[in-house]
């Protein structure tokens, strides 16, 4: 009996996380409420705040549950021992992780509302940092590649790599934002392989 209370507890947890991304998606963060949440959800609104605080707080959880299994799956890529050079890693786990976007309808949902439905402001103005933190992340991950790949002597000479990373980070930043902007299927996104081919080219030693 109380396996079957955690599991439904669980489930419901789910469901709320699950309403608030297509509630998010379909409104915007600021005209969303843990009202309407609750009501795609088809539970109480003190269901969903037994679950989660606020409505800040189910936005930080719709998006760990994307980033938290897309990070592992980047990471296993970008730290894998199958590469023997570095850039050779940085340039599989940059088109993995935009073809998880392409492939997945709930992982790309949850980056747009992240980018460009939702207004850092009142409630959502703390967590700011919180919400950038992944890319610093990003930055520092590949900053280490490069440097790996210049220890190696893979790396184009004169280049340093924290320049080299943060040109990187602008580059699969910008490549985001285009693609978001993008309908799904475009032909922006036939075309990112190879774009990412091209930039990870420019650093490689000749």
């Amino acid at each position: 009996m109380v396996r079957k209370t955690k599991e439904e507890a669980e489930k419901t947890r789910k469901d709320i996380i699950e309403s608030a991304r297509q509630v998010f998606h379909q409104h915007g963060v600021s005209r969303s409420t843990c009202e309407k949440i609750a009501k795609a959800a088809g539970v109480t609104r003190g269901a969903v705040y037994w679950h989660f605080q606020d409505k800040a707080e189910i936005f930080l959880a719709m998006r760990a549950d994307v980033f938290a299994p897309m990070v592992e799956r980047t990471d296993a890529i970008l730290f894998s021992d199958s590469f023997a050079n570095p850039l050779d890693a940085i340039e599989a786990s940059l088109k993995e992780f935009f073809r998880v976007l392409e492939d997945s309808s709930i992982v790309r949902e949850v980056f747009e509302i992240m980018i460009s439905r939702c207004e850092y402001v009142d409630e959502f103005a703390s967590i700011q940092d919180e919400v950038g933190r992944p890319a610093f992340v990003f930055l520092e991950k590949i900053e280490r590649m490069y440097r790996r790949a210049g220890d190696g002597g893979h790396l184009r000479p004169g280049l340093d790599p924290l320049a080299t990373a943060r040109d990187t980070w602008a580059f699969t930043s910008g490549l985001l934002h285009l693609m978001l902007g993008c309908q799904k299927g475009s032909e922006l996104d036939q075309q990112i392989p190879a774009m990412i081919t091209a930039h990870m080219a420019l650093r490689r030693k000749g």
